[in-house]
């Protein structure tokens, strides 16, 4: 038998062997995402508000909700397996209900501005809600991610369908809209986007997620390295409207074309950068008009994650978060403060039904409306 000291003391060791134990396995199998499931149980306008969960074999895990056809949480692993959620979002659904920062939803019926909330089409001119200064953002007061889309899931696939009536938000045509989100086993996120009209009208349509490569609540983005893969900006007045104009992006700022760190130049004093207090500006993509192509590459070298951005999309708008203020508090409790995440949204140009030389965003009864966009999620050093 031990002596009573030898025996103490190897009770003492096993005990901080098995707390510790405990502890990295409750660590280890955190509850993945912080979100309050309960609260997404409720009706609004009328229609029941819906979770849904994709998953694959290689650890990724996306949540979606249809208030919004919203991206709620990107779950993936890190170059050392370590799982995380990379995109920013609330802890609850009343914070959804208050949400100005467009987390992870589908903005439309036209993403980003028109100067002036004011577009013509065949001599009719169109008067649109003013949210956004002296412009329209986003759809308007009530745009898509403010309405509950109808939704189903089948197997690897989400699929959310909303209609928009004529003349809601001062838009024309009643407009069908639907959205398929696919998870595959190659972590590929693929959004497919179709939309048809009754009336001729435009569109503008693109996720709005906010990536964070480390997690979200973890800090700001500026030490991320960036590619877009693109050769011009399309530049923007004091209210972020563009000029019209191409400005080619070698020898500024903007020049992303290579691996750039975020916040390497984002304070440098470039009028653009002025402008939009840093990266807030549509990418004129290098790939031909209508085609697939790599749009972005987002990489963190803290934690190896790796994002790349697909779409057949003209261009990506690069938002680094300079607006976020302070006021939001992210799904694992954290403030969510000063660029501490930035969303990458392939799309049509800002104002392009006032701007003749920019992709045409028409959509014509009989025709069909139809891009895509693919988040390819890994990890390297």
């Amino acid at each position: 038998m031990k002596s009573q000291p030898a025996f103490f003391l190897s009770l003492l060791v096993l005990a901080l062997v098995s707390g510790s134990c405990s502890r990295n396995s409750q660590k280890q199998n955190a509850t993945l995402p912080a979100l309050d499931t309960a609260t997404f149980h409720r009706l609004v306008d009328g229609k029941e508000i819906k979770l849904y969960t994709l998953k694959n074999s290689k650890g990724t895990e996306v949540w979606l909700t249809n208030y919004g056809a919203r991206i709620l949480s990107v779950i993936t692993p890190d170059s050392a397996g370590n799982r995380a959620d990379i995109t920013l979002g609330y802890h609850t659904f009343d914070e959804y209900l208050n949400d100005n920062m467009y987390l992870g939803c589908i903005v439309g019926r036209y993403a980003n501005r028109i100067a002036k909330g004011k577009f013509a089409l065949d001599g009719v001119t169109y008067n649109l809600y003013l949210n956004n200064g002296p412009n329209t953002l986003h759809g308007g007061l009530k745009g898509f991610d403010k309405h509950v889309w109808d939704s189903r899931q089948n197997g690897d696939t989400v699929f959310f369908s909303y209609l928009s009536k004529d003349g809601e938000e001062g838009y024309p045509g009643n407009l069908t809209v639907n959205v398929f989100y696919t998870l595959t086993d190659d972590n590929r996120l693929v959004l497919d986007m179709q939309a048809e009209t009754d009336k001729k009208t435009i569109i503008n349509l693109t996720n709005h997620a906010y990536f964070n490569l480390n997690g979200e609540g973890t800090g700001d983005i500026l030490g991320h390295d960036l590619t877009l893969v693109a050769d011009a900006i399309t530049p923007v007045d004091s209210t972020l409207i563009p000029t019209g104009e191409l400005m080619p992006v070698d020898n500024t700022p903007f020049d992303f074309r290579k691996p750039q760190t975020i916040g390497a130049r984002i304070n440098e004093s470039h009028q653009q950068l002025l402008y939009g207090k840093g990266y807030d500006h549509n990418w004129v993509l290098s790939k031909a008009p209508g085609s697939f192509g790599l749009a972005a590459r987002l990489h963190s070298p803290v934690t190896g994650r790796i994002l790349e951005i697909w779409t057949t999309q003209p261009g990506i708008q690069f938002y680094s978060g300079n607006f976020m203020d302070g006021t939001a508090k992210g799904k694992s409790g954290g403030i969510y403060a000063f660029r501490n995440g930035l969303a990458l949204e392939p799309h049509h140009f800002p104002d392009s039904p006032n701007q003749k030389n920019f992709p045409s965003v028409v959509l014509n009864p009989g025709e069909k409306f139809h891009e895509t966009i693919e988040y390819v999620f890994s990890a390297g050093k």
